[in-house]
């Protein structure tokens, strides 16, 4: 029965991680950088699920966080302090509407799991106060 709280409190944990890393992406959605390498890069987790009989575990592990491979913007700002010897800048490749559907569907998510969690600890407690 504890298992379902572990089930959704790894869920939860992924989806904070989610969250931060949509967080980090909006925050950084119009920085510009001097060259292309020095662009920020939209940052994806990656998700696993975990089904490990023998360790008598299961719920959601992130296994790491991925960078985009969507080519960052140049624009022509020769004005802009940050512009290179040819007066170009590059802006990172966060897609703003991607990542507010995404920071949407991570808190559902959460808010999802939150629920399942307590309801799972006051089916516990409502089982335990039967023996009274």
């Amino acid at each position: 029965m504890f298992k379902v709280l572990d089930i959704a409190g790894s869920a939860m944990n992924a989806q904070m991680v989610r969250l931060n890393t949509t967080a980090s992406n909006m925050a950084n959605a119009d920085s510009v950088a001097t060259t292309e390498a020095e662009a920020y890069r939209a940052k994806q987790p990656v998700f696993a699920a975990l089904l490990q009989e023998t360790a008598n575990a299961a719920g959601v592990q992130v296994t790491g966080i991925v960078e985009s491979e969507a080519p960052v913007i140049k624009r022509y700002e020769p004005g802009n302090p940050m512009a290179d010897a040819d007066g170009y800048v590059f802006g990172s490749n966060v897609n703003e509407v991607e990542e507010m559907a995404n920071m949407i569907s991570a808190s559902r998510s959460f808010q999802n799991n939150s629920e399942v969690f307590n309801t799972s600890k006051d089916l516990m407690l409502r089982t335990l106060q039967l023996g009274r």
